[in-house]
C-alpha cells in the first residue's frame, strides 16, 4: 500500500533552490534512508513531508488516514510530567477504555442489573466488545511496552517517577524518541535519532526498528546503522533525488557503477561526434562526398548529446602531519579515578598507550570517557591516580562540543590569530580545504552550524602538527562523504590516537585496540570492533556455561531437577493425550465434511454445473490431504 507521495516539489528560501522536482514514494514496511551533504535539503525536505514547512510547488499525496511521526534532529522532550506520566500520554485512549473495563465489571457485579436479565445481557455484550477491541489495541501490553522502549533507551536504572524536566538533553532527546516509538506511527520520520545514543542503544534501536511494523524513512550519518536498517537510499545531490534499492554499501556501490558506465557512454558518444566533425570538416568542401558529408551532419544534428556526468560533489580535503616524533612510550595511566566534586564516575582505570597504537575508548553514557579524555588534558584534576606522558608528547584535542568555538570573530581571524606567522594565502588555503571558501571564510564564528564548527575544529587540529590526538566524537555533525575523508587521513597519520566515537563503522575502520570502560576500571581488546563484539559474547556464553554448570552440580538443584523432570514428562503425556484427542476429533470433522461433499456430488441438480463439482472435487482433495498429514501425526504419537 502506498503511504506518501512527492510529486514534483520545489522549496526556495530566498532566491536560492534548495530542491528541484523532487519525487518520491513511501509504502508499507519501506525503510528509507535520505543520504547527501550537510546542507543537501535533507532535513529540510523531512520538514516538509511531515508538515512543519511550507513548499513553493509540487504535491504531497497522503492518505487521511495514515499516521506520521517525525522526531527532528536534537528534539527533546519538555514535559512537567515524570518519565513514567509522559510515556503514558501516548496510550491515553486505552487508558479510557481500561476505565469504561472497571466501570462496566462494577455494574455487572451490582446486585440489581444482575437480577435484571435483560439489562445485565446488555451490559455483558458491552464488555465483551468493549474487552475486544481492548485487546487488539494492546491494552493488556502497553504497559510492558513502555518499560521494553524505556530499557531499550537506557533508561532502566532510572526511578520512573523522575521528572523529565531534571534530565539532560541528550536523555530529553532520547525520550522523545522513546515517546515517538510506542505512538507507533504508519511513517516514522526521523532526523539523526542516532545522536546522544550509545553503542548498545544504537544496537537495540537498529533490532527495534528492523521489526517495526510501519515504514520509515530517515536521515542518519551512521553507515553502519543504515547498512541494517534500510532497505532503500534516496541521495540528494545539487537539488536532485535519487533513488538507489538495498542498504547503503549497496548504494555506494551502485553509485560508484552508474558513474562508471554513464562516463563510458558519454566518452564513447564523444569520441563518434569527434570523428563525424572530422569527416565532415575533410570532405564538405569535396564535391565527390560532400553529400556524405552532409548526411554526417544532419546525423550529428539530430544526435541526442549527453551531459558529462557529475561525479561527486566537491568534497573536504586534508591530512594530519606530526612536526616531531614522540618517544615509544606515549601515555601511561596507572589506576586513575575521574569524576567530578571529588566523586568517581569511573575509577582503577589503568591502560598505556604506545607509539602508532590507534585506540577506541568504548562504554555506555555517562560511564566518564569524555571525563577522561578531559582529565588526560588537564581540564579536570583526576580524583586520585596517575598520568604520565612520555617524551617529546604533543597533544592536538577535538572537544566534543567545540565548547571553544564560540567566538565572534570571522572564520578567517579565528585560524589566523592562532598561527599569526602565516600568510593569508596559506591560511585561506587551509580553511579551503575544509570547504570555507569565498565569503565563507568571512562568517562569524558563533553563527556556524554544527558541521562547519567541526570542520573549523579539525582545521585547527591539521595546522597543530601534534604527535598525540585526543578526539572526542570526532564525526558528530560530518556528513557521511566528510567521515570518509576524516577517516582517511586518520589511517594515514604517522602519530598516535585515542578517541571516542559512537560511530562502529569509524571504529573498525580506525582501532588498533578498544578499551572498554566501566564504572570499575578499563578492560583491553586488541583489534578493531567487530573483534571486541565478537570477544565480548563469547565472554557472556562463557559466564553463562559456567552459571549453567555451577547450578546443575549442585544438590538442591539435582534434587530439583528430578522433581521438574517427573512434572515435566507428565505434562508431555498430558500434551501426547490431548493432542491425540484434538487429531481424532479433527479427522472426524474432516471425514464428515468429505461425506457431506459426496452427497452433494451425486446430487442431479449439480451436474450441468460443472464449477461447483469442480469446487466439491478440490475442496474433497484438499481435506483427504489434510487427513492424511494427520494420520501420521496421530501414527508417532500413539506409538510413544
Amino acid at each position: 500500500m502506498i503511504l506518501l507521495q512527492v510529486n514534483q516539489l520545489c522549496k526556495y528560501y530566498g532566491a536560492d533552490q534548495i530542491l528541484s522536482n523532487i519525487k518520491l514514494e513511501v509504502q508499507t514496511r519501506d525503510r528509507i534512508a535520505l543520504v547527501g551533504r550537510n546542507g543537501a535539503g535533507k532535513s529540510t525536505l523531512l520538514k516538509i513531508i511531515s508538515g512543519n514547512l511550507s513548499y513553493d510547488s509540487g504535491e504531497i499525496i497522503k492518505p487521511k488516514e495514515v499516521k506520521m511521526g517525525y522526531l527532528a534532529q536534537n528534539t527533546g522532550l519538555e514535559s512537567h510530567l515524570s518519565i513514567w506520566e509522559e510515556m503514558l500520554t501516548v496510550f491515553s485512549e486505552l487508558q479510557a477504555q481500561e476505565k469504561q473495563l472497571r466501570a462496566l465489571e462494577m455494574k455487572m457485579s451490582d446486585m440489581s442489573v444482575m437480577e435484571n436479565e435483560t439489562e445485565y445481557t446488555k451490559v455483558l455484550k458491552e464488555y465483551d466488545l468493549l474487552q475486544v477491541q481492548f485487546k487488539e489495541q494492546g491494552g493488556y501490553q502497553f504497559e510492558a511496552d513502555i518499560r521494553s522502549v524505556l530499557h531499550g533507551l537506557s533508561f532502566a536504572s532510572f526511578d520512573y517517577d523522575t521528572k523529565i524536566s531534571s534530565l539532560s538533553g541528550g536523555q530529553k532527546t532520547r525520550l522523545a524518541l522513546g515517546k515517538l516509538l510506542l505512538s507507533k506511527p504508519d511513517i516514522l520520520i526521523l532526523d539523526e535519532p542516532t545522536n546522544h545514543l550509545d553503542i548498545e542503544t544504537l544496537s537495540w534501536l537498529e533490532q527495534y526498528l528492523q521489526g517495526y511494523n510501519g515504514a520509515i524513512l530517515i536521515v542518519s550519518h551512521d553507515r553502519y546503522f543504515l547498512d541494517k536498517v534500510v532497505n532503500q537510499v534516496y541521495e540528494i545531490s545539487r537539488q536532485q533525488i535519487t533513488k538507489f534499492p538495498g542498504n547503503y554499501s549497496n548504494y555506494l556501490d551502485l553509485k560508484a557503477a552508474n558513474y562508471e558506465r554513464e562516463m563510458k557512454m558519454y566518452e564513447k558518444q564523444q569520441d563518434e561526434i569527434a570523428k563525424l566533425q572530422d569527416f565532415i570538416q575533410r570532405n564538405l568542401a569535396r564535391a565527390s562526398t560532400t553529400k556524405r558529408a552532409q548526411s554526417r551532419r544532419k546525423q550529428l544534428a539530430r544526435m541526442e548529446v549527453m551531459d558529462r556526468p557529475l561525479g561527486d560533489e566537491k568534497s573536504a580535503s586534508f591530512g594530519f602531519n606530526i612536526e616531531k616524533q614522540s618517544g615509544n612510550e606515549v601515555l601511561n595511566v596507572h589506576s586513575l579515578a575521574v569524576g567530578y566534586d571529588a566523586k568517581p564516575v569511573s575509577e582503577n582505570i589503568s591502560f598505556r598507550l604506545t607509539r602508532g597504537e590507534s585506540i577506541a575508548l568504548v562504554g555506555p553514557n555517562g560511564i566518564g570517557k569524555s571525563t577522561l579524555l578531559k582529565t588526560l588534558m588537564e581540564k579536570l584534576s583526576p580524583i586520585q591516580g596517575d598520568i604520565q606522558y612520555g617524551t617529546n608528547v604533543a597533544i592536538g584535542y577535538y572537544d566534543q562540543e567545540q565548547a571553544e568555538l564560540t567566538s565572534n570573530k570571522r572564520v578567517l581571524n579565528e585560524l589566523w590569530d592562532e598561527y599569526p606567522l602565516m600568510s593569508e594565502k596559506d591560511i585561506r588555503t587551509a580553511l579551503g580545504n575544509f570547504l570555507f571558501s569565498g565569503d565563507d571564510v568571512l562568517k562569524i564564528v558563533s553563527s556556524l552550524s554544527g558541521g562547519e564548527k567541526a570542520r573549523l575544529a579539525l582545521s585547527k587540529l591539521m595546522l597543530q602538527k601534534a604527535n598525540l590526538l585526543i578526539l572526542d566524537e570526532p564525526t558528530n555533525h560530518l556528513d557521511l562523504d566528510s567521515k570518509e575523508i576524516l577517516e582517511n587521513a586518520l589511517i594515514d597519520y604517522p602519530g598516535t590516537l585515542l578517541f571516542v566515537s559512537h560511530d562502529r563503522y569509524f571504529i573498525n575502520r580506525i582501532a588498533t585496540k578498544v578499551i572498554e570502560l566501566d564504572k570499575n576500571g578499563a578492560v583491553e581488546y586488541l583489534g578493531d570492533y567487530d573483534y571486541y563484539v565478537e570477544k565480548k559474547l563469547e565472554q557472556e556464553e562463557l559466564k553463562a556455561l559456567e552459571e549453567i554448570k555451577r547450578l546443575a552440580t549442585s544438590p538442591v538443584t539435582q534434587e530439583k531437577n528430578s522433581y521438574q523432570q517427573d512434572k515435566e514428562a507428565k505434562k508431555l503425556e498430558r500434551q501426547r493425550q490431548r493432542r491425540i484427542e484434538e487429531i481424532e476429533n479433527k479427522i472426524e470433522e474432516l471425514e464428515q465434511k468429505m461425506e457431506e461433499n459426496n452427497e452433494l456430488l451425486c446430487d442431479p441438480q449439480f451436474f450441468q454445473d460443472h464449477e461447483k463439482l469442480m469446487e466439491l472435487q478440490q475442496e474433497n482433495d484438499k481435506f483427504k490431504l489434510e487427513v492424511e498429514v494427520l494420520m501420521e501425526e496421530w501414527t508417532e504419537l500413539a506409538d510413544q
